[in-house]
């Protein structure tokens, strides 16, 4: 008996059900453990960068910037793949966004509250 992981075209895995995406009536194919690997390899190399910056002596106005940038691609990446959201519907993505935008707008505030950029 064929199932429907049969017949979706361009899905390697039977193992791994179709999953469709964005309500555009297509199927995506969720990532495979190699894939969740690689992307836990590109966080640590990330978490590596960023204890590599922080002993070493550069100022306070390019170290904060710096430390932002990596937080913000190892959420993304956390989101997108481990959290799934590349493969649900966009409201998710959304609501993480607003969330990541709330976040940052708040640190930047106590930051300058702080003063933790006057160097």
């Amino acid at each position: 008996m064929a199932s429907a992981t049969d017949s979706a075209p361009g899905h390697a895995d039977p193992a791994v059900p179709p999953v469709t995406a964005r309500g555009g009536g297509h199927t995506v194919r969720h990532p495979s453990p190699k894939e969740y690997i690689r992307i836990a390899l590109i966080l640590g190399a990330i978490t590596a960068a960023e204890v590599g910056i922080w002993y070493t002596n550069i100022s306070r106005a390019l170290l904060i910037p710096a430390l932002f940038f990596f937080a913000i691609v190892k959420f993304a990446l956390v989101v997108l793949w481990f959290m799934h959201l590349r493969f649900d519907s966009r409201m998710y993505s959304r609501f993480f966004l607003l969330g990541l935008a709330g976040a940052v707008t708040l640190f930047i505030i106590v930051l300058l509250t702080f003063k933790a950029f006057s160097g």
